[in-house]
């Protein structure tokens, strides 16, 4: 039985917007929503072949994401695999939290073992980039 490594550095990040839980988390639920906030690692999105995956294009080249989502509970998961590496997946958990009139979206993100400190420190400075993108452009509707 193959051991499992040690636990990597995770980092809670969330930012609260001024929108009702329920509107954000449907615009979180819907792929072809995140290029107008995941503006860094989401260069656009399309639906894919296999039922519940979008192709999106990304810095990096092309990925697949699949969002796992519970209005109920307020859970958008995520998970992203590259097609060029079979068996690839990253899963991000994440919620959409009411708060007040508006809400709190919170996601850990864990640092891959084949990720250095430096290159994880900039996804995480991209995540809070994205976070404002997200912030702003629901809290202009």
């Amino acid at each position: 039985m193959s051991e499992l490594p040690a636990p990597g550095r995770s980092v809670t990040v969330s930012v609260t917007i001024d929108l009702r839980a329920q509107d954000v988390h449907a615009f979180l639920s819907n792929a072809a929503n995140w290029p107008r906030w995941a503006v860094v690692n989401v260069l656009s999105a399309t639906p894919a072949r296999e039922p519940g995956w979008w192709e999106i294009s990304t810095p990096d080249g092309s990925a697949e994401l699949r969002i796992r989502a519970d209005a109920a509970t307020g859970i958008v998961d995520h998970d992203f695999r590259d097609p060029s590496e079979p068996g690839s997946l990253a899963t991000v958990p994440a919620r959409v939290l009411a708060n007040g009139r508006g809400a709190d979206f919170v996601m850990t993100i864990v640092q891959p073992s084949e990720v250095d400190s430096e290159a994880f420190d900039r996804v995480l400075e991209s995540v809070e980039t994205e976070l404002a993108m997200l912030k702003k452009h629901l809290e202009r509707q």
